[in-house]
């Protein structure tokens, strides 16, 4: 009776330990991050773009936790920069942050452009471009940034995000990256939604 109790006892625990040893561990793609393609006609548009962003559409995947991976619709805007050092003049802010160092771990103008995040540095909403405006600007509390993505009104403590654009194999591909939001500082807080 003693050895079926110490048996069952250390099935349920080796049955317990591995689900939560396993939730200890990272998620598979968490420190890689999640590079998404765009399509070729995406990066059509970015390259015949002028003064007005453009909307990007990609589908983000990832894993979370045991889950298997999924797919999930998401958004960026692009601008096209004909001058790094016009664009590094008005968003001193990403290449000297408050630190003194570069906000970003990565060069934010790449092949020519800047991808912004969609996310409102002030508390996460979702900003959009106004034509009629020629400006972003957040529904919630009412952020504004120009083209370039300078805060020029509203609550926001900060400048738009930066995310990272590469080539790889011919391919235009965005790494999806979450800020801290409503901090002066660009805290990368995870590299996946």
């Amino acid at each position: 009776m003693a050895n079926a109790t110490l048996t069952i006892g250390g099935l349920v625990g080796l049955t317990l330990a591995v689900p939560i040893v396993g939730s200890l561990l990272p998620p598979r793609s968490s420190a890689a991050g999640s590079w998404s393609p765009l399509s070729a006609q995406e990066l059509d548009l970015l390259q015949k773009a002028t003064s007005k962003p453009v909307k990007l559409t990609f589908t983000l995947k990832f894993v979370d936790g045991y889950l298997p991976e999924q797919s999930v619709p998401e958004y960026c805007w692009g601008i096209r920069v004909d001058n790094n050092e016009k664009f590094m003049a008005a968003r001193p802010d990403i290449f000297t942050g408050p630190s003194g160092k570069a906000d970003v771990p990565f060069d934010v103008v790449n092949m020519g452009f800047v991808i912004f995040s969609p996310i409102c540095p002030h508390l996460g909403c979702y900003y959009s471009w106004s034509e009629a405006q020629n400006k972003f600007m957040c529904p919630c509390h009412g952020s504004q940034y120009t083209f370039d993505g300078t805060h020029i009104a509203g609550p926001a403590p900060r400048g738009l995000d930066p995310l990272q654009l590469r080539e790889q194999s011919g391919t235009a591909e965005v790494m999806w990256i979450v800020y801290q939001s409503n901090t002066p500082a660009r805290i990368v807080v995870s590299y996946q939604a």
